[in-house]
């Protein structure tokens, strides 16, 4: 999970610096093409994301999971020779329609019989995932800026087939279980959807910077030969934060109850994306960018535990896809939003859209506080 966390966002951090680069079209015309590129991926994963979760609920996760590691680093490569903005979408839109190797993932987590154990588990790889987006920009800044951005690409691709080659060597393999009773599995789709909701709202308020970060970085007044690093660094501190929140995520669960504990994190999140429209500096906007990930990070493994252990693997599927379909809709909006006027709109409809999530957070089932 931190290879491939790794090397996506290894490559996802300059992205938007090579579109701007390449582009031969206005300024507002590149941004919209860039919330698209950026955005499309994570739009084909969202429709391949249940069907794949059923098939690897059905099946060995662990071999869906080499196999989707070894085309999307292949699709890495594809993307290191796009010429064009319509060619680096297509290559975009292939690397989204092989699935998310991290359902597979998820889906093996949930075959432990202790929810305890469950909780820790995907709280765990949702660490090694948020650790291997803390050093992948602060690296993959470096690197484009050093050995250009195809260079980077291509590696980035390396690091996916190694990813695969790792789990084929060092992961054990497993049974496939039994499929869950009829009347169960329908027994947990209100709560999955429900879940599936918050996951989507919380995603969104981490994943809509990336696409937007050369604008933000101009209008804080960052120099324009400065932008790709002290970019990488934000997002370096983005990543800290989002792993500080996974690993604190197991112990909050012991403490408080989770339908509570949920809605004073989307609370805190909201205030702090809030505070991006009035931040004064770069520094400024770095430090409540951290808090505001550091609040939302938890969200995910917390919601997602129980329904891990319950729920099949096509539900799984549908849960992950609400998250990758959040790495759609963050730059689809920001960028458009962006593009249409001033930033403090964007700042504040992603405000909203946390607190939306609180009545969603209090139709669920009570859930006490986890055993410890």
């Amino acid at each position: 999970m931190f290879f491939g966390s790794f090397s996506w966002s290894f490559v996802y951090v300059s992205l938007p610096f090579h579109i701007l680069k390449m582009s031969t079209l206005d300024e507002v015309s590149t941004l919209r093409w860039t919330g698209w590129i950026l955005g499309i991926s994570p739009l084909a994963t969202v429709v391949t994301a249940p069907l794949l979760g059923r098939m690897g609920g059905r099946g060995n996760p662990k071999t869906a999971f080499e196999v989707i590691q070894y085309l999307q680093g292949g699709a890495f490569f594809a993307m290191a020779m796009a010429r064009t903005l319509p060619e680096i979408f297509v290559s975009r839109l292939v690397v989204g329609l092989m699935g998310a190797a991290s359902t597979f993932a998820f889906i093996s987590a949930g075959r432990s019989d202790d929810p305890g154990e469950v909780r820790r588990q995907v709280a765990t790889m949702q660490s090694a995932m948020t650790v291997g987006g803390v050093v992948g920009p602060l690296c993959g800044a470096i690197a484009a800026a050093r050995l250009g951005f195809r260079a980077s690409f291509v590696v980035g691709g390396l690091v996916l087939l190694g990813c695969g080659l790792l789990v084929r060597w060092g992961v054990p393999g497993g049974e496939a279980p039994a499929p869950p009773a009829t009347s169960t599995h329908a027994r947990h789709w209100r709560e999955t959807i429900l879940v599936s909701l918050l996951v989507l709202g919380g995603s969104t308020q981490i994943f809509f910077l990336t696409s937007i970060l050369p604008q933000v970085m101009t209008a804080l007044g960052v120099a324009a030969e400065q932008t790709l690093e002290i970019g990488g660094i934000i997002i370096f501190a983005s990543g800290a934060a989002a792993a500080l929140g996974s690993m604190v995520a197991p112990r909050l669960a012991e403490i408080l109850p989770e339908r509570r504990l949920v809605a004073a994190l989307f609370i805190g999140s909201s205030l702090s994306v809030a505070g991006l429209a009035v931040a004064p500096g770069v520094w400024t906007y770095g430090l409540l960018r951290f808090l505001q990930v550091l609040f939302i990070a938890p969200v995910f493994p917390i919601v997602v535990a129980r329904i891990a252990q319950t729920a099949g693997g096509e539900a799984i599927g549908v849960i992950n896809a609400a998250r990758i379909g959040a790495s759609f809709i963050g730059p689809v909006v920001a960028t458009s939003l962006l593009a249409a006027g001033a930033p403090v709109t964007l700042y504040i409809v992603l405000a909203l859209t946390g607190l939306a999530c609180l009545p969603v957070s209090g139709m669920r089932a009570h859930v006490p506080r986890a055993p410890r």
